[in-house]
Order: structure tokens, then sequence, then C-alpha cells
């Protein structure tokens, strides 16, 4: 199934992200947890693909056992950090003779000890290009772009920021997945703004539960995005019993997506962490 395909009913559609583990006990874990996941049938399981390629193996060979073993299709992430556009085409030619043909175009974070990023000699600078390259060699495959309801760090606007989503969408994205949030006026906000310029396609919010509160601090200060005074204050409180971190964070998630299924979402995009606990407790009081 093609991402077009996916929101094409206006189904509510949720979906489930990974990332490569780095070792076969981490893989068996993964193994175990995307399992009890698929039994509440996403529509997609998306899979990163690590700095500069560095997992690019990984990221075709677990795509490859979503869809053959786990029958879900399967959305390969793939960036411009590293690669040529040639290097990116053959690419795009690995994930065909997998029967991959969804992914998730990115431009990719700058690589570790770099302060900005920077494209390779014959490499591509922006996600539009990505996905225009897509497009070129790859016509009928369904394209995912990120979106960032609080802006990307490194647009010097709100306004920039959402020139450079219209840009991808322009190119051919056929559905924009946004970054985690944790306040849902956030994403509204966003999603009306989107609206106001043009972009038509499904705006598809990112979840990711708070399991850990050390954890989701670094996360947050990576990636931007803000943490309502309230949520922060009552995880302070049990910094130092992860239980109760676990079952405030699912709370919170749950309070979000059934306010946003009520908003008329297309569908949720979780970020699951390679665990399932926290997603399966957030599924079933959806229903799903």
């Amino acid at each position: 199934m093609r991402l077009s395909e996916v929101f094409s009913d206006h189904q509510f559609a949720i979906s489930i992200e990974i990332f490569p583990p780095k070792t076969a006990a981490g893989d068996e874990v993964l193994r175990r947890h995307l399992t009890q996941l698929v039994e509440h049938q996403p529509a997609f399981v998306s899979c990163t693909f690590g700095a500069g390629g560095s997992t690019r193996d990984r990221t075709m060979q677990w795509c490859r056992d979503i869809q053959n073993e786990l029958e879900r299709t399967a959305v390969a992430h793939l960036t411009c950090v590293g690669s040529t556009r040639e290097e990116l085409i053959e690419l795009l030619a690995e994930a065909d003779q997998a029967g991959i043909r969804n992914i998730m175009a990115l431009r990719g974070d700058a690589p570790q000890g770099q302060e900005t990023f920077e494209a390779v000699d014959g490499g591509l600078r922006y996600a539009n290009e990505l996905v225009e390259l897509i497009r070129e060699h790859r016509p009928d495959w369904g394209i995912g772009v990120a979106g960032y309801p609080e802006k990307h760090a490194e647009a010097p606007s709100m306004a920039a920021d959402l020139e450079n989503l219209k840009r991808k969408v322009d190119a051919g994205a056929d559905a924009v997945v946004t970054q985690l949030f944790f306040a849902n006026d956030c994403y509204l906000r966003f999603r009306d703004d989107c609206q106001a310029v043009g972009i038509s396609i499904p705006i598809v919010p990112g979840i990711m539960p708070i399991t850990d509160y050390a954890r989701i601090q670094r996360i947050t200060s990576m990636c931007g995005s803000s943490f309502p005074d309230d949520l922060a204050e009552r995880l302070a409180a049990v910094q130092n019993d992860k239980q109760a971190q676990f079952e405030i964070g699912v709370e919170h998630a749950i309070a979000q997506c059934e306010q946003l299924k009520a908003a008329g979402v297309p569908g949720i995009h979780f970020y699951a962490l390679n665990k399932s606990d926290a997603c399966q407790q957030i599924l079933n009081a959806l229903g799903k």
C-alpha cells in the first residue's frame, strides 16, 4: 500500500516508527515488541536511516522483515546526509529490489561534529530535492516528509519553515508526519497554518509516549519541542520512580491522542522507541 492510499479513504490510520538496533540482542527485543504492536494493525511501520547511511543495510533488512514476516507496509527513511545523487538513486534501486514502495524523505541532521548540514559534492541540499529525485525515478511510490509544529531548529522563522514544507509538498509528497509535541495546541495551530499556505495533504501528528523523564528531556532539547509546565512538574516530582513516570506519560499521551482524534486528525504516528508497552496501552485506550 502506498502512503497516498493509506489516507485516501479518510479512515483514522495509526503508524509506528522504529530504529534498527545495534546488536543481535536488540534485534530480538525489537522483534518481540514489534510483533505485539502489529496486532493493532498499523497502516505502516517506518524504519529510520542512520546518519550518513550508517544503518543502510539494517534499515533495508528491517523493512523487508516488516513486509514479509509481519505483513505490514514498510516505509524506509532516506536522508541526504553523506550521499551523492547517484548514491541516492542506488539506494532507491535497493529499496525497489527489497519490495519497498514508500520512502520518508528527509534532509537529515548534520553529522556528529558538524554544527550545520552541508551537502557532499554531488549531493542534495534540501529535502524537497530528495522528494523530486524520488518522484523522477520512482514516480508511483509513496513519499512522506517531516513537518515541525514548533519550527525546525535551523529555520529563521515559522513562516520560512512553512515555505520549506510547501516546497516539499509541491515536489510530490503524499503526507506530512510531524515532529513530536506535547501540547496539542502546537499541532492544531500548525495544521491551520499549513492549510493557509495551500498545503492540503494529510498532516499526521507524531506522538512520543513519555516513559523516562530524563530521556525525554534530552530528546526535546535536541529537537526543540516545548514541554508543558504542569506535565514537567508532575514528572519532576516522581523523577526517582520509573513506573510513576511511565504511568504519567501514558496518561498524558492517551489524553493527547483522544483530543487529536476528536479534532479530526488523519491518524497518529507513534515514535515507539523500539518498545511496545506504552503504545499498546494508548492504542487499547483508543480502541485500536
